[in-house]
């Protein structure tokens, strides 16, 4: 499925018009020609990028085809993002100048440099930033936590999406290695790791193999995972692709709660960990159920709940006295990549897009932004995330 041709043309349109007033300073200020010939041929190659991305069937492109178009598109967006903060800042300096008659060029250089070290930040998040883990060490007060798990300690880890790395595992190998020395008492993924199909993990199921805890490793399945975005030849291989990942992650040594549940013991002591199939908010489509993974929900029982839209949280368990569940572990929102002084625009889509969250009954919610990307190969700001939690009796 492509996005419909109109809007590109739209966006082509505004940035031919953008390329026009630019090259007019650019002429206005003196430029030598080669050089205005060499912006007019980058911005030939770049606009045509972007109807390439546009017209390829992405469902059923290739896996290197789509690498190719993912990157095409953030050269797109890294280059005119820039050009279109320039000319309105440009636009403000001319109208202002002749409101005062004065040519005020130290407006057109503040644009100017603001554009670059705009275009500059983009590229920094994708050839840098995005491999930057950052550990963040959470406490959690939960009423009636049985002592033995005092202390008990959970690393999260979501949204991998290992098919924007290819087949390099580079990035993957520090993630492991990361996760493993936090040392937890269980390690848990919350979704997305792949991004059409099955097969995008397997370069990494080697290295991905290699998370161990003494609890175990486990996992629950994201929108993402079951090869939705992906053209199939029929239903039954689309069902079997979801099939093949699963059992992939077995391979791996990790136990997937698929509407399950699994109970750890100390001793006398328990806590439970439930997993539920992708449960999310319009377009994305519901394959979990609580009420399978654990029918009483208002029990007594200590519980932590593995489910990959935080939407899930805030639809069904926020502020609901029947769902006694203490902790909550998302992912997907990735901060849509994007995070500066502790906002994101992923806020305008989700109330719970980031960080810990409380409802008025106690009950938590953590959102994990993830450690891959999808979409755009960067994270500005929106450092991939490794979560450490300590449990702790309230």
């Amino acid at each position: 499925m492509r996005v419909p041709l109109l809007p590109v043309l739209c966006v082509l349109l505004v940035g031919v018009l953008l390329d026009c007033y630019i090259y007019r300073r650019m002429r206005h200020a003196g430029v030598r020609r080669g050089w205005l010939w060499v912006y007019v041929a980058v911005a030939i190659v770049v606009s045509g990028a972007l109807l390439c991305v546009d017209l390829w069937p992405k469902k059923s492109a290739g896996d290197s085809s789509l690498l190719v178009l993912m990157w095409a598109l953030f050269t797109y967006i890294s280059v005119y993002l820039p050009k279109l903060v320039f000319a309105l800042v440009s636009l403000v300096q001319q109208l202002l100048g002749r409101l005062f008659r004065r040519r005020l060029r130290g407006i057109a250089i503040a644009g100017g440099v603001f554009a670059f070290a705009m275009f500059a930040l983009m590229w920094w998040g994708a050839l840098f930033n995005r491999f930057n883990i950052q550990i963040n060490e959470v406490e959690v007060p939960i009423a009636g936590l049985p002592p033995a798990f005092d202390g008990y300690r959970i690393v999260q880890v979501s949204d991998i999406h290992s098919g924007t790395y290819g087949t390099d595992t580079t990035f993957l190998d520090k993630l492991v290695n990361c996760v493993n020395s936090r040392q937890a008492d269980m390690i848990v993924f919350t979704g997305d790791i792949v991004n059409r199909h099955s097969e995008e993990l397997l370069p990494f199921m080697s290295v991905l193999g290699r998370m161990q805890a003494p609890d175990g490793v486990l996992s629950v399945m994201g929108n993402h995972d079951y090869g939705d975005y992906y053209r199939w030849p029929d239903e039954n291989a689309h069902r079997a692709d979801a099939r093949n990942l699963k059992a992939m992650e077995g391979a791996m040594g990790w136990r997937m709660l698929n509407n399950e549940n699994m109970k750890v013991r100390r001793g006398a002591d328990s806590l439970v960990v439930i997993g539920v199939e992708n449960i999310g908010d319009h377009p994305f489509p519901v394959y979990g159920s609580l009420t399978d993974a654990y029918p009483d929900a208002s029990d007594s029982a200590v519980k932590v709940l593995l489910s990959h839209n935080p939407a899930h949280w805030v639809d069904s368990i926020s502020g609901h006295r029947d769902m006694n569940i203490a902790l909550t572990l998302a992912g997907h929102t990735h901060a849509m990549q994007i995070e500066a002084f502790g906002h994101s625009p992923a806020s305008l889509r989700y109330p719970t897009w980031g960080g810990m969250y409380t409802d008025s009954l106690g009950r938590h919610l953590y959102v994990n932004i993830g450690t891959g990307e999808v979409g755009f190969p960067a994270r500005i700001g929106a450092t991939p995330e490794v979560t450490v939690f300590t449990l702790r009796r309230r």
